[in-house]
């Protein structure tokens, strides 16, 4: 009876949860733009220590750790890896209406590529001292990263122009809109436009709440699966890695549909250098060497760094036909679903 009255519980988080997500990547995206206007700073440059620091997954691989489950971990980094390539930026190309990718948006592709191949190898043989070591590396050279993303905006919001808060901005935003209009019509005068600090506390608070909505996504996602009797790495490459990238699946979709392709991409490049930098270096450092319920497979390393590959040709050369690369991938990540449940881990019996 437990069970019974669990699961209809555990399907209604799940869906409620949902609608804190669409709020999430709502206030996101608007604040992101916007306070990247505001300091005179690349708008993927913000989203990469946003949306594109994966901290639900990292709550997530910590939780599993926690629980001796390191191959749960593991499978979540890889299978996340997977899916905001394959799944979320896939879904931004297909909503997008015309991309252009920058400088900015090349190297960050270009970047992602190096930081997978690095890992690929380490992943699939498992060694002790190597993924002692090599864990502590990544872990190191993630916390490099993220500061090095700090300075630069700091250095931005240092050297913002003092007409960067001009009226071609309001569109990011439709609360201010809606109090110009009002005041305009009573004659005021033009009102005085929000601070940084209001923009910057609405995007933690978006981010913040794209967090939390994915943790209790993975955890309600895992409660009504629990019946299932599915490999720990399938689980964590396929179910949970679904279930906890949904943010970047949505913000994606509003991104590209809105042309903000720097959010696109930074989203896609900044999620998976986190995971494969300091969420995978958690897990290399923490399990020595071996997986307690089985190791990944070459072929599912090969569809991650395949993907990767894919992604970063597309932003580098592939930004016309932007659409149909965009199905393509879709198609790719489904045919991978079905052969990851058929084929390569099933289901066990």
């Amino acid at each position: 009876m437990a069970q019974d009255t669990n699961l209809p519980y555990n399907i209604s988080v799940f869906v409620s949860t949902l609608f804190v997500l669409e709020f999430a990547t709502d206030k996101f995206i608007s604040h992101t733009a916007k306070l990247a206007s505001l300091i005179g700073v690349s708008e993927g440059l913000i989203a990469l220590v946003t949306a594109g620091a994966e901290w639900e997954e990292l709550a997530v691989v910590v939780s599993a750790l926690g629980q001796g489950r390191s191959s749960l971990a593991m499978g979540n980094v890889i299978g996340a890896a997977i899916s905001n390539i394959l799944g979320a930026f896939s879904l931004g190309l297909l909503c997008s209406r015309g991309i252009e990718f920058d400088r900015s948006s090349r190297i960050y592709s270009l970047l992602t590529l190096v930081v997978t191949t690095l890992v690929v190898p380490v992943v699939y043989l498992p060694h002790r001292l190597v993924w002692i070591v090599c864990g502590g590396v990544l872990i190191v050279a993630f916390i490099v990263y993220f500061a090095s993303i700090g300075v630069a905006i700091i250095k931005g919001a240092l050297i913002a122009p003092e007409g960067s808060d001009s009226d071609s901005d309001s569109e990011f935003d439709d609360d201010e809109d809606a109090e110009r209009e009002a005041l305009l019509s009573n004659g005021t005068s033009r009102p005085t436009r929000r601070p940084i600090t209001h923009h910057s506390v609405q995007l933690v608070i978006g981010v913040a709440a794209l967090s939390l909505s994915a943790y209790i996504l993975s955890h309600s996602a895992v409660n009504i699966t629990t019946q299932l009797n599915i490999s720990d790495i399938s689980f964590g490459i396929v179910i949970l890695s679904i279930a906890t990238t949904l943010p970047e699946k949505l913000i994606s979709i509003v991104s590209g549909y809105r042309g903000h392709t720097g959010i696109l991409v930074a989203n896609c490049a900044g999620s998976n250098i986190f995971l494969l930098s300091l969420c995978c270096g958690i897990v290399l450092v923490t399990s020595k060497g071996e997986l307690d319920r089985g190791d990944v497979t070459m072929w599912e390393l090969m569809v991650l760094w395949v993907s990767t590959l894919a992604f970063t040709l597309t932003v580098w050369f592939g930004a016309r036909g932007g659409k149909a690369i965009g199905v393509v991938m879709l198609m790719a990540y489904v045919a991978f679903i079905v052969l990851e449940f058929t084929v390569f881990h099933g289901v066990d019996v």
